[in-house]
């Protein structure tokens, strides 16, 4: 099994955690993780791509675990964030690599294809699919919901998320963990719960996670997210939703037709943002140049990577012979 090495380097101004595994010579393949997780959300594709041939990096976003953390919200625009991977690729001298996102992740990198797309091979993104929305998206959330609890206005203010997370990190970690998976969204409620967006706090509206966890993930890695999250606190992360305005204004003028790479998608069937944005594949295809195409795996959840490994896996290498590059 390929060995994975960590390093801290140089990007953009800040420094970036990064692990990576495959030959030195291997083909570049970036990995970027979601909200609130780390690099180590790659782990089993770390090792399957390493072994593969592929030179796979996975760097923690800055703002997480051992990279940088700065403090002020604009820090966590998209700017800021597209160029820390561009300074990633310079680090490594690649002029280009093949980017695979899942959720925050997987937003970044199709920022990444909108404000650098010449530093983009192909895209396969995860969960979150390509959308160019029609105007602010917090307006937009204030018209659908009113007076509704949605996480993602609740995160705009700075201080309640972090002072959740604070109050009791591994709580917070395994609750989002479980409630987001396949295993919480069949046996609990889902993220849009019909609550007050007065006194609702972000762990309200989640599905506690059982005494015992399902198989694809254990106590261990719950702690490891729960260290690495620690390190910097929730403000980082929860800034990258606070730039949802400023990201929508930076690219409203860039055209779906920028996306001359090859791009793919993976998905759960109970991934929630599936029922947040219904009908996004059949919008990519439409859209989006050279889209080849989506593929839904049957009973995961959010984590899909992580709760099908395998089939991930599968499909990510898959996908990846299928280049011309």
């Amino acid at each position: 099994m390929a060995e994975i090495a960590h390093e801290q380097i140089p990007a953009n101004g800040i420094e970036l955690h990064v692990a990576a595994a495959g030959p030195a010579d291997g083909r570049p393949v970036v990995l970027c993780h979601g909200f609130p997780e780390l690099w180590y959300s790659w782990r089993h594709q770390l090792a399957a791509l390493g072994d593969a041939g592929y030179r796979v990096l996975a760097p923690d976003l800055r703002g997480y675990g051992g990279s940088s953390h700065p403090r002020e919200v604009a820090d966590y625009g998209s700017d800021r964030l597209t160029g820390d991977l561009c300074g990633l690729l310079d680090h490594y001298g690649y002029d280009t690599a093949v980017f695979s996102g899942h959720d925050w992740g997987s937003a970044v990198v199709w920022d990444l294809g909108r404000l650098h797309p010449d530093r983009v091979a192909a895209i396969y993104n995860m969960s979150v699919p390509y959308s160019a929305a029609s105007g602010p998206p917090t307006e937009i959330f204030k018209h659908i919901f009113g007076d509704k609890f949605f996480y993602m206005l609740y995160f705009q203010e700075v201080g309640p998320p972090e002072e959740e997370f604070d109050s009791d990190p591994r709580r917070f970690v395994r609750t989002m963990l479980y409630s987001a998976s396949g295993d919480g969204i069949a046996n609990g409620v889902p993220l849009l719960a019909d609550a007050p967006a007065a006194g609702t706090k972000f762990l309200d509206i989640l599905t506690p996670a059982p005494d015992v966890l399902p198989g694809w993930i254990t106590e261990r890695d719950v702690d490891v997210y729960t260290e690495g999250l620690s390190e910097g606190g929730l403000f980082g992360p929860v800034s990258f939703y606070r730039n949802l305005d400023a990201n929508w204004e930076r690219s409203k003028g860039i055209p779906a037709s920028v996306y001359t790479m090859p791009t793919g998608f993976l998905t759960g069937s109970l991934d929630p943002v599936n029922f947040m944005m219904p009908g996004a594949a059949e919008a990519m295809a439409e859209v989006l140049p050279d889209f080849r195409g989506s593929t839904v795996v049957e009973g995961a959840g959010h984590w899909v990577q992580q709760e099908r490994p395998a089939e991930t896996n599968e499909l990510l290498l898959g996908w990846l012979k299928s280049l011309d590059w």
